[in-house]
């Protein structure tokens, strides 16, 4: 049977399909949003298809958070995904509950900002403004330091992706701000701006 490539609306349906909850469709929104932003600064020929992996990287988070990074070979297979989408998807759970490194430059900034984007977020939030808009790379900075802050986001991963992909860790955090900032509305942190 011939590999289809899903559409970014039908990427969104199936995300609806799987998850329920406001918080990981924003998520998905955020990352959809960043690793097109990525694609786009790093001159990749296919922006759309990094869109759509990241609108559907935690498809499987949800229902099976036992099998996170592992059901979701399943789901896509049985909708004759590319296995290039599915092997990304996989990878971002590297060391956590994959073992499939990233390799290809996708992969490794899907791993990166996965978290980065958690992180990002709950700065945006604990601003007067509560707005993305007006985010620094020194305001994430420095809540990244609080390790009681956003607890639940692995810093390591997030340093490991970056020297993965050969860019400063204060670069990535800049553009993931960049990216994130173009679905500001959509992702609930336009804030008061």
């Amino acid at each position: 049977m011939e590999k289809y490539f899903p559409t970014r609306e039908e990427a969104f349906e199936l995300l609806n399909e799987y998850i329920k909850s406001d918080n990981l469709i924003k998520h998905a929104l955020m990352v959809e949003a960043v690793l097109k932003h990525f694609a786009e600064i790093l001159n990749e020929p296919d922006p759309e298809k990094w869109a759509i992996i990241g609108l559907v990287h935690d498809l499987d988070y949800e229902q099976y958070p036992e099998q996170h990074c592992k059901k979701v070979r399943e789901i896509l297979e049985a909708r004759n995904w590319p296995d290039e989408y599915i092997r990304a998807i996989e990878s971002h759970g590297w060391k956590l509950c994959s073992d499939v490194e990233p390799v290809h430059t996708m992969e490794k900034v899907l791993y990166t900002i996965d978290e980065l984007t958690g992180l990002i977020a709950a700065t945006a939030l604990m601003r007067p403004s509560k707005s993305i808009l007006d985010l620094n790379v020194k305001s994430v900075k420095k809540k990244w330091k609080q390790k009681s802050f956003a607890a639940g986001v692995k810093r390591e991963v997030i340093e490991e992706g970056a020297e993965k992909l050969g860019l400063d860790l204060d670069k990535v955090i800049e553009e993931t701000i960049k990216g994130m900032q173009k679905v500001a509305e959509e992702i609930g942190l336009k804030g008061s701006l």
